[in-house]
């Protein structure tokens, strides 16, 4: 009440600090401190209406604090009172320090991902001023719908705000505890949704009946190659060896970092001849490239199966399902290498890798004859047109 109603003047607070009340009645806050070499120095901490009283006697001791140890307060306040960065800034500047630490993948994806879902929303707030209902807007949306996006989400947010407050930026890290009360309980994961192979001859005919377009050509050559999407979106055509018909995987684009090769079956060349026909650079670039030359959205290729029930991951089993009922002559490992998982069996890894190779290309070959319904090797069911 005494800040309140105090008339004008210098009215003393103790310590050094003062309540300016100029003549039209604007009240702001002073710190008398001795600096360096014994001089008086009056510094400013602002309006009382940006600082209330406790938040003064705050600052001053801070201040004070500066000044007895012999450093400079006017520089200390200065740098206080430069406003922390915005959401959007806050994560390209942790994304600068940490990404070289990181994978590739995981330090595109990083920016990527909070380009599309988090900016939008919360990048123009102050890195200081998010709590956990701004976080909610950028959860809640994708919580249900795309659990584990979601959940890697959550945790790239929380790197940013972790981030910050070791800058100063904030005062606290992440609000985990205080997010989870408000988020719903995810569906416990399971497999990826996926075609049953008996299925996949149709399908692929009906793809290759529709209009040519990168995403299905995209689409075509995952399933003939049993690849990844992610893999299939960003290879360029330096990774491929047409002539020994190899797909040569750098370590960037593969899920666990590590180079893998894939042989090519002649209607995965097939498909690898026809984008061919469609590039426009003249350099080294992506194979299917999206609008402006970036790769396909996963969307893209997701659009095309979505509707039937299934996910593009999920030909990945079907192709497993496949090769163990129709092909039972090949050994398990030969699938799996295939599939560029890793085979926890160090005396199979090492077996005659020349061999191992051979097997391979044998059981993609026959996966691309099946997969494009050649005669006498397909058993024809109708297409399901529903989940």
């Amino acid at each position: 009440m005494k800040v309140k109603n105090a008339k004008p003047g210098r009215h003393g607070d103790g310590e050094g600090l003062y309540l300016l009340v100029s003549p039209t009645g604007a009240k702001s806050w002073v710190l008398r401190v001795s600096v360096k070499g014994g001089k008086r120095r009056d510094i400013g901490l602002g309006a009382l209406s940006d600082l209330s009283l406790e938040e003064a006697r705050e600052k001053s001791r801070g201040l004070r604090k500066v000044a007895r140890a012999g450093g400079d307060p006017i520089a200390a306040r200065d740098k206080r009172e430069t406003a922390p960065p915005s959401f959007k800034d806050a994560a390209q500047a942790a994304h600068a320090a940490l990404a070289p630490g990181w994978g590739d993948r995981h330090a595109g994806a990083f920016l990527s991902t909070l380009k599309l879902h988090a900016f939008p929303k919360i990048g123009g707030l102050r890195v200081d001023s998010i709590d956990e209902k701004d976080l909610l807007t950028v959860l809640s949306p994708m919580w249900a719908r795309t659990p584990a996006a979601a959940r890697k989400m959550r945790q790239r947010l929380g790197v940013v705000l972790d981030y910050a407050k070791g800058m100063g930026w904030r005062a606290t890290g992440a609000p985990r505890d205080g997010l989870r009360p408000l988020l719903s309980r995810q569906a416990k994961a399971g497999n990826f949704a996926s075609m049953p192979y008996q299925e996949l001859p149709p399908f692929v005919s009906k793809l290759e009946a529709e209009t040519e377009t990168m995403g299905r050509l995209a689409l075509l050559l995952t399933i003939y190659t049993a690849a990844r999407q992610g893999e299939t979106r960003q290879t360029l055509w330096s990774h491929f060896d047409l002539e020994a018909g190899e797909w040569h995987r750098p370590g960037s684009i593969m899920k666990n970092g590590e180079p893998h090769m894939v042989t090519l079956s002649p209607q995965a060349l097939a498909i690898l001849a026809r984008a061919k026909a469609l590039r426009t650079c003249s350099r080294d670039c992506l194979v299917f490239p999206g609008k402006g030359g970036a790769p396909l959205s996963d969307m893209t290729l997701s659009k095309m199966v979505r509707p039937l029930g299934f996910t593009v991951h999920g030909f990945r089993s079907t192709f497993r399902t496949w090769a163990a009922e129709r092909m039972p002559s090949v050994p398990e490992a030969v699938a799996e290498a295939a599939l560029s998982h890793t085979i926890p069996d160090k005396v199979i890894r090492a077996y005659n890798r020349a061999k191992f190779n051979d097997m391979r290309r044998t059981l993609l070959d026959a996966w691309g004859r099946y997969a494009s319904g050649q005669p006498g090797d397909v058993v024809q069911l109708p297409l399901r047109l529903g989940a």
